[in-house]
């Protein structure tokens, strides 16, 4: 029997089984990325535990699996990055800044100082407060177009907020590599940060110069989807310099390219194509994979009680972090409690953070299990939590045009 026949059987099941799950959550009001996370722990060894049965145990296939999805990675980082626009970023105000800024660094500390008591040592208690720091507003942003309060104030330093996030929260993920890889010397330490600090000053000088005219270039060339295939080749040699060159995570090059290309005029035909490829293919294996990795039946009962910590200060975090910075910048409380709450969600993007952290070495799979547990409380709560709070009338709208992201 060829080794390719269970790959082919475990793709297809794979990504059919996360569409439907994802259709499934959509019909409950609750954001696809739940479903197929959920359909990934049905499967996987906290359930089922399909792709351990000797038929695609022999063949290997969840180590094909997983190297999939970490390639849907750093195309879903890649999307990421092409949503940000830098000029929005800077006149996103003073509100949205401090919110961003703010909502990393409180749950960086909370995390770790949550995460010590439970016997875990620095460098792991600092790891789970970068998952922390996460935010993926996509399922609030989705929310307050449902409720028409999208371009309240409110709203727009929300989106804002999420660029910053977005930014800080690579760069403390990088810094973090960095610093866990270099711990045993000083000099090697300074080093490794010298080395990421001029490998990201050169990824964006030479990625905002060269990479929106390669993909012009490949425009004009007479081949067919030559723009979408340059991309993917951009994509994937920013990805392997960010690791080999810059001694940083993979997902960093890629999010670089993405804010690179996100200042092309050929922006919506790359987002576009790169959506399908990512979306029908990639994504939904590295969503599923994300529950095949994480093994409930391993949590003691040590561990059931950081989860719930864990979920707690998930909250707290956001909510006292991202509302003290939206208060710093000038909003008032009640306004600053709906951003907070806006920015709870962690989403996908504190998936691929602890994804990294197992693949780095950083996270041990309870640790990442408790990641994943986090995720799915914040994801569901978020949506709850902001319809309560906008549920009072009489809020002003913003009559701009300009969304963050």
């Amino acid at each position: 029997m060829s080794d390719t026949l269970p790959l082919l059987v475990a793709l297809a099941l794979i990504i059919a089984a996360a569409k439907l799950a994802g259709f499934a959550a959509n019909r409950f009001g609750q954001p696809a990325v739940m479903g197929e996370l959920l359909i990934g722990l049905l499967l996987g060894p906290s359930l089922i535990d399909l792709f351990n049965l000797p038929y695609f145990q022999d063949a290997e296939v969840l180590k094909t699996v997983r190297e999939l999805g970490e390639v849907g990675v750093i195309f879903l980082m890649f999307a990421a990055g092409l949503e940000i626009h830098l000029a929005d970023f800077l006149k996103s105000g003073r509100a949205a800044v401090l919110t961003g800024v703010s909502g990393v660094v409180v749950p960086i500390v909370l995390g770790a100082a949550a995460t010590l008591p439970f016997g875990y040592d620095l460098t792991h208690s600092l790891f789970v407060g970068v998952v922390l720091s996460a935010t993926s507003v996509s399922i609030s942003a989705q929310t307050l177009m449902e409720l028409g309060k999208l371009r309240t104030r409110e709203g727009l330093t929300l989106l804002g907020a999420a660029v910053v996030d977005d930014v800080l929260g690579i760069v403390a993920l990088s810094a973090f590599i960095v610093f866990a890889a270099s711990a045993g010397s000083p000099l090697d330490l300074v080093w490794a940060i010298l080395r990421m600090a001029i490998f990201l000053a050169a990824a964006f000088f030479i990625g905002r110069w060269l990479l929106p005219r390669l993909a012009a270039w490949a425009d004009r060339l007479p081949v067919s989807e030559g723009v979408i295939a340059a991309v993917i080749v951009m994509v994937l040699i920013f990805a392997w310099a960010s690791e080999v060159m810059g001694g940083v995570a993979a997902i960093t090059g890629a999010f670089v390219a993405g804010v690179s290309l996100g200042q092309s005029h050929l922006r919506k035909q790359i987002a576009d194509g790169i959506h399908t490829i990512a979306y029908s293919f990639f994504v939904p294996i590295f969503l599923v994979s994300i529950g095949l990795a994480a093994n409930f039946r391993e949590l003691s009962t040590n561990d059931l009680g950081l989860t719930v910590v864990i979920c707690l200060v998930a909250v707290i975090s956001k909510l006292v972090g991202c509302g003290l910075g939206a208060k710093w910048g000038g909003m008032s409380w009640r306004e600053s409690w709906r951003v907070g709450i806006g920015m709870i969600s962690r989403g996908e993007v504190g998936l691929i953070i602890a994804g990294v952290g197992v693949s780095a070495g950083l996270a041990e799979v309870k640790v990442f299990t408790v990641a994943v547990v986090m995720v799915l409380f914040t994801t569901l709560i978020t949506p709850a939590l902001l319809r309560w709070a906008f549920a009072e009338t009489g809020i002003e709208h913003v009559t701009t045009d300009r969304l963050g992201r």
